[in-house]
């Protein structure tokens, strides 16, 4: 006799990235741990046929993961125009949803504060949902062993450029993760943080990070300090 699905329904909420893969994991976690069934949903403003590349692969890879699923949907809600919350809510509500799990934002305090945070928002518009919040991860794929163990750090701007610092300030930009390189005395390596719901990776070169383009860590040249 097959096991019932029990009344819990798991929604993921993931964007493009590489903590996607870890959210899908933890929430494929908890549905077989509860027998229920899982709904990964991604949000994007433009149309689906305006998306570059990279995140076309990242999509095919949730489609995929779905499929290979006996109990897991894909949900696309691409040229979306409105807040990311009010898009999860509905969603929510359509399917039942009982618990969430999505990314930590970066958001400071201050920003929290100012403008409300997604958590807040989703608080509000569905209170009956159990919410799950997964922080950016402290570790990086590292077969080589060229990086650290990562460490909270803080991005703050300097003119066009940013600048790496271990202290919580009221003007810090972004606040994410740290590798620092094995061997260096200075602040080189990678730097992991959340920009709305997209994680990044940019290189950092003397504590300075030039341009904040995501960088795929098997294409970074750690000698190049140009």
């Amino acid at each position: 006799m097959e096991a019932n699905f029990s009344n819990e329904r798991i929604l993921v909420c993931v964007y493009y990235g590489p903590n996607g893969e870890r959210l899908i994991r933890r929430g494929c976690q908890i549905a077989n741990m509860l027998k229920a069934p899982l709904y990964i949903l991604t949000v994007d403003s433009a149309p689906f046929d305006e998306l570059d590349a990279e995140k076309v692969i990242y999509i095919e890879q949730w489609k995929k993961f779905a499929e290979s699923h006996p109990s897991a949907q894909f949900i696309i809600k691409d040229n979306e125009k409105r807040p990311v919350a009010k898009v999860i809510a509905e969603v929510a509500r359509q399917n039942h949803i009982t618990q969430i799990i999505l990314g930590q934002t970066a958001q400071s305090r201050w920003e929290q504060i100012t403008k409300g945070s997604i958590i807040h928002a989703l608080l509000h518009e569905i209170p009956f949902v159990d919410l799950h919040v997964i922080s950016v991860s402290r570790y990086i794929r590292d077969e080589e062993g060229l990086f650290e163990k990562g460490i909270r750090a803080y991005l703050v701007k300097s003119g066009t450029e940013y600048r790496l610092t271990f202290s919580h300030t009221k003007d810090i930009e972004y606040e994410g993760i740290f590798f620092k390189e094995v061997g260096t005395d200075f602040d080189n390596g990678i730097f992991r943080f959340m920009n709305g719901w997209e994680t990044r990776q940019v290189q950092v070169t003397d504590g300075i990070i030039r341009d904040l383009k995501n960088m795929d860590l098997n294409k970074i040249d750690l000698n190049n300090t140009d």
